[in-house]
């Protein structure tokens, strides 16, 4: 079956499912800003109970870590995802579940070869680029201080 470029990307076109992008986006928000009331609702809780405003915003980080990594263990939080989409990529319990996902998933090949070393296979790449740009940054801010 020969084709052209052009009849190959028409004939993918017209096979393809339509993406229902509103669907999604509008899921997306929904579940992000759940995550997002539940964190406020956490961090709430928190100050109620006699935290300083900087001690209730670290107890809530840790509290959306703990949730994040129990409903990755409980395997709720890829069906959350799977309904959610983008939503759940919410930074902090988004990247809780990109670390402690690998890290369940190689569980059974040891501790320092499975665990270990898959553990940061998702997240891995996120810190190092996310570490060199803030470096970038940085030193952009410094040079434009000087001049």
């Amino acid at each position: 079956m020969d084709m052209t470029p052009k009849e190959y990307q028409e004939y993918v076109k017209q096979k393809s499912q339509k993406s229902p992008i509103v669907k999604d986006t509008l899921l997306a928000f929904l579940i992000g800003g759940a995550i997002c009331v539940l964190g406020q609702a956490i961090q709430d809780g928190w100050s109620a109970a006699g935290l300083a405003k900087e001690e209730a915003g670290t107890a809530t980080s840790i509290s959306l870590v703990f949730l994040s990594i129990l409903l990755t263990a409980l395997n709720l939080y890829n069906k959350l995802a799977r309904f959610g989409g983008a939503g759940t990529l919410v930074p902090i319990t988004g990247f809780a579940n990109a670390v402690s996902s690998p890290a369940i998933d190689f569980r059974a090949e040891g501790i320092v070869t499975g665990m270990a070393a898959k553990m940061f296979l998702v997240a891995g790449p996120v810190i190092v680029f996310g570490t060199a740009a803030s470096v970038v940054y940085g030193v952009v801010l410094w040079v434009l201080e000087l001049i």
